[in-house]
């Protein structure tokens, strides 16, 4: 490669800078080490017209001279591409190359490289990648990476191959985990968000993608987990890396990706491990985190979850009773502002109509704890229930000629649990 014409005026110990084009290096030393002879300078002289013609046609028009002149760069450029890379820069390796294939042939896998480069995602989120490899509203990007360096297409191209391994690694554990491909497209996450949340699962022993009541589990998991560390008085910082292994089946093509993404999460470890912290205020509402894990979106396991929740305080709340004169004893203690129960004493009940009598009742608390905690199938009937209730007990509960609370206590007798006791 020190044979060429710039070089070999070069002062001895002094490299000069040549700034022709790869192909035309190429081209040179071919010629001058007897690699390309006349017949085949013939035939690139005769193919490179012809291949100027094709590209002005496909980027814009083979009649207008400023696009043949833009065609001749482009194929120069193009040849000199696919030449350099292919060759590693061994100008031998890329002058062999010309001998042994025609022009158009280093045109056309340059070209090829670009288009495959150009339909490879940019972006690790999914569903804002493009499928379906190279197209023609792709031309435009194609024209201006005909004209950039080889140094260009391999810092893209080593940004991009980081990227669809990132993909790549999503969603094999995905997979692994049982979501399909085509549900992770839909759900339009970050490949990251998708690692991330699998190394959680993962370390908790689970087997599946989960939804948000499966991810709070999640959580809940890995801080029982610290907590019980902490009380055994193991380091909580080895404990914490530890908590978090790269899951033994990862193919090894995607462990330094996953590596990477799991720095994160133990950079995330402290404020997730946060029992004081609600998980949904932390993943859904605080600005750094939200986005950064993935859960699958299902509004009916949320109601579901929901409602479990609302049964369980329900039942705590009533003590498993649901006849009217248990819930409108329970209505009548949360208006009067008095500890919630489902049965009185005569002593209790006396005790509750000289308190209202004081400070007075508060009946439209009762409508939004029912709306709240009781099941929602017989909510309407409940609120019916008090309102008919509260109509007629209003004025004998409140009322000032009762003193000694006969009407007022032998309401609640008739409509709610007093017991004789």
């Amino acid at each position: 490669m020190s044979d060429t014409p710039a070089e070999a005026s070069a002062a001895p110990g002094i490299a000069l800078f040549d700034a022709r084009p790869f192909f035309e290096k190429a081209l040179a030393y071919g010629v001058q080490h007897g690699l390309i002879d006349e017949a085949k300078l013939d035939a690139i002289a005769t193919e490179a017209p012809k291949g100027m013609v094709q590209i002005a046609r496909y980027f814009g028009s083979e009649f207008l001279r400023p696009e043949l002149e833009k065609a001749r760069e482009r194929i120069v450029n193009l040849v000199s591409l696919n030449l350099e890379h292919s060759s590693g820069g061994d100008l031998r390796k890329a002058a062999e190359a010309l001998r042994d294939n025609s022009l158009l042939s280093r045109s056309k896998g340059a070209s090829d490289m670009l288009k495959a480069l150009i339909a490879m995602p940019q972006s690790s989120h999914f569903g804002m990648n493009e499928q379906g490899g190279f197209r023609d509203d792709h031309i435009p990007q194609l024209a201006r990476w005909s004209l950039r360096s080889l140094a260009d297409y391999q810092a893209e191209l080593a940004k991009r191959q980081q990227v669809s391994t990132v993909i790549e690694a999503a969603l094999w554990l995905a997979d692994f985990l049982g979501m399909d491909a085509d549900d992770l497209e839909d759900a339009g996450r970050d490949a990251e968000a998708v690692i991330r949340t699998a190394l959680l699962v993962l370390a908790t022993k689970q087997t599946q993608m989960p939804d948000w009541v499966a991810f709070q589990k999640t959580i809940a998991g890995l801080r029982k987990k610290a907590a019980a560390n902490m009380a055994a008085g193991k380091p909580s910082s080895k404990a914490s890396t530890s908590s978090i292994p790269l899951p033994r089946e990862l193919p090894p093509e995607f462990k330094a990706v996953v590596e990477g993404v799991r720095k994160s999460v133990l950079s995330d470890l402290p404020k997730i491990l946060d029992s004081t912290l609600p998980a949904r205020k932390l993943f859904d509402q605080t600005p750094a985190f939200m986005g950064r894990y993935f859960w699958v979106e299902d509004a009916l396991s949320e109601v579901d979850d929901f409602d479990r929740a609302a049964s369980a305080a329900w039942n705590k709340a009533t003590g498993g009773h649901s006849d009217d004169s248990s819930l409108l004893t329970l209505f009548l203690c949360i208006a009067s502002g008095s500890a919630h129960k489902t049965l009185l004493t005569e002593k209790g009940a006396a005790a509750l109509v000289r308190k209202v009598r004081k400070s007075g009742m508060s009946p439209q608390l009762v409508a939004p704890y029912i709306l709240a905690n009781a099941p929602a199938q017989y909510q309407n009937d409940y609120l019916e229930l008090w309102q008919e209730f509260w109509e007629d007990a209003e004025s004998r509960l409140l009322s000032d000629h009762d003193d000694k609370l006969y009407d007022a206590l032998a309401l609640l007798r008739r409509d709610c649990n007093v017991s004789g006791a």
